[in-house]
């Protein structure tokens, strides 16, 4: 299967790349090798290539950032999402696109499921919506993550800094720094190895095509998951409790982010607990530390 991947300089697509290129024939294309608001670039690139499957790893992940630029957030979340998914629908391709948590409100009580009402509260939450709804165009997967973490484990030439707000809060227990975290947001955040292995089983199994929460199983809040970081790192945390409302930020977020991931596991995907995750990753920064 030949595989393009954009956005390589993510933490996300360069771990695709990474793991995907021993079984399959990758083209991996940092944003200088093809910028997806380019549209006629994009369908020259995608037609010379003539993938199998399009990955999507380019993103405007600035949050607060979207506020003050939307025209970029746009640009990238929605426009570039079209111009991909119209390549793709050309050289009869896959699109797989990754969606976030940010399009909901946070007011749920339970995790959210696929077929939960969108209702995003800031310009990065529509321009990713509006995303969601271009791929749509093609033949496509729409994987929703959440607090995705790990993607900065990769050291070697050209791998991405660490950027995740479970990196830093691992940066921090490791350096003995004190650690703020949310007592009042519940999230289920997305290991980046779970999210290609699933990303690979869902082609693999030529599972209906549509959307779908990638997100560990289980949910915490960011106490929860700071504590059980430093739990699995054997490292003492100077762990602050801090709510939501004692912040100012400039694009709102959701405070229940909760997501549920029973639909992948209807088609035989079943996705570890998010502690489980943290697990593995917290071995794999001390064997790299």
């Amino acid at each position: 299967m030949k595989i393009l991947i954009t956005g390589a300089g993510g933490q996300l697509a360069h771990a695709a790349a990474a793991r995907m290129q021993d079984e399959h024939r990758v083209v991996s294309l940092t944003r200088a090798q093809l910028d997806v608001t380019q549209q006629a670039e994009v369908l020259e690139s995608i037609s010379r290539e003539r993938p199998d499957v399009i990955i999507n790893g380019a993103a405007f992940n600035d949050v607060d950032g979207a506020e003050d630029d939307p025209a970029a957030a746009l640009e990238v979340n929605a426009f570039g999402v079209l111009a991909l998914a119209r390549a793709a629908t050309v050289v009869d391709a896959i699109l797989v696109h990754f969606g976030t948590d940010f399009v909901f409100d946070g007011t749920a009580r339970r995790p959210y499921t696929e077929e939960a009402s969108p209702n995003p509260q800031g310009v990065y939450a529509m321009s990713k919506l509006l995303g969601e709804w271009f791929a749509c165009e093609s033949r496509h997967y729409i994987l929703r993550v959440e607090s995705l973490f790990g993607g900065g484990l990769l050291h070697h030439a050209g791998a991405p800094s660490r950027g995740s707000s479970l990196d830093r809060i691992a940066d921090a227990i490791l350096a003995g720094e004190e650690v703020r975290a949310f007592t009042d947001r519940t999230v289920t955040p997305s290991y980046v190895d779970d999210v290609v292995d699933a990303t690979l089983a869902l082609l693999a199994a030529e599972a209906p095509n549509g959307l779908y929460h990638c997100v560990g199983s289980g949910m915490g809040t960011w106490v929860d998951v700071a504590t059980r970081l430093a739990v699995e790192l054997g490292r003492p945390a100077q762990i602050v409790p801090v709510q939501m409302s004692s912040l100012t930020m400039k694009a709102k977020r959701p405070q229940f982010c909760a997501l549920s991931n029973a639909k992948l596991r209807s088609v035989g995907i079943t996705m570890p607990t998010w502690e489980d995750a943290v697990s593995r990753y917290a071995r794999a920064r001390l064997a790299n530390a």
